[in-house]
């Protein structure tokens, strides 16, 4: 129930119950506690046997942990028989993103596999915009085109 805390956790609570509560009280506070926690587990345990004769002999088996959806998921896909280890096999996301970062800056596709740094081709292609110039020293044949809507 409480995997989670380690020792130093557990002799810092004892040491703030002893504090708050007194050596006095603190018995009587450990008492009432795990009497309240036992009454919460026949509680959990009651309905879930409520729950199981509700439903029937078809559901005997039936566990509260498969409502949990990785839980559920997990079972489920076991067999793996959509072939889901083979997709995520197949997916190389760093290559991926190699050829995305390259097509971004301009670099041929192919070339994705070298190294990701190299500087772009020297001809310009016309789809990629080149971000090295400068934007006072535009040619005059590169006008943006106009756009009569836009004024």
């Amino acid at each position: 129930m409480f995997n989670d805390i380690g020792p130093l956790e557990l002799v810092t609570i004892v040491v703030l119950a002893v504090l708050v509560f007194g050596p006095d009280k603190l018995p009587k506070m450990i008492q009432d506690v795990s009497r309240t926690i036992r009454k919460i587990r026949e509680f959990s345990e009651s309905a879930k046997n409520d729950i199981r004769t509700e439903l029937g002999p078809e559901f005997k088996d039936f566990e509260f942990e498969d409502l949990n959806p990785k839980t559920f998921l997990r079972k489920q896909l076991d067999g793996d028989d959509l072939g889901l280890k083979d997709i995520r096999n197949g997916f190389d996301l760093r290559k991926e993103m190699a050829e995305v970062t390259d097509a971004v800056n301009g670099h041929d596709v192919g070339s994705a596999s070298s190294s990701p740094a190299s500087p772009p081709s020297a001809s310009p292609s016309p789809g990629p915009v080149d971000m090295t110039k400068k934007p006072g020293t535009a040619e005059p044949d590169d006008r943006p085109p106009f756009d009569a809507d836009a004024t």
